[in-house]
């Protein structure tokens, strides 16, 4: 890959993890998504499960909706690239067949659930009509701290709750 390409690929998962930082800012697992096409952002995306009480608003989703709408169509075009701050899990790497992406772009992986490399390879079982590109590490330290950062921010306060709990029952402590 030439130093342009990189360059572009950083680029654009800057904008993704600018998404995933605001999901963490609603209280969302900080994942974001960008789909870029000629040059240009056709679709973006944020975490949003909880908040639509929506167990399909992951980012890739979310990103993928926007795009197609954009495009007004239900394929993505063929040069899409899709930038995501983690690895997609089963569902996003499902839609991403049916949607036709051509490459995806992922910073950190997510070993319990990713499905391109990690948990699951699910591109490499030959079920699928489609077939897409993918790239791990483009800004993987970046992104992986901001998600052990969510997360061990998410135990404190679960933890400082705990104690306000007990100590709202136990009113002699």
């Amino acid at each position: 890959m030439s130093d342009i390409d990189q360059l572009e690929d950083q680029k654009w998962m800057q904008l993704a993890y600018e998404q995933a930082a605001f999901s963490a800012s609603i209280g969302e697992i900080p994942v974001g998504a960008v789909i870029v096409s000629e040059g240009k952002v056709i679709g973006i995306g944020h975490n949003a499960p909880i908040c639509s009480h929506d167990p399909t608003a992951h980012a890739e989703i979310i990103a993928i909706r926007n795009a197609c709408e954009k495009i007004e169509n239900y394929r993505l075009p063929v040069d899409a690239t899709l930038y995501v701050t983690l690895e997609p899990c089963t569902m996003c790497v499902g839609a991403l067949i049916h949607a036709r992406i051509h490459r995806v772009v992922f910073a950190a992986t997510e070993p319990k659930a990713g499905s391109l490399m990690s948990a699951r390879q699910l591109l490499e079982n030959g079920y699928y009509n489609h077939k897409f590109d993918f790239e791990q590490g483009c800004m993987q330290a970046e992104c992986s701290s901001q998600l052990s950062e969510f997360f061990k921010n998410r135990r404190e306060q679960k933890k400082a709750e705990r104690v306000r709990q007990k100590s709202l029952n136990d009113p002699d402590k």
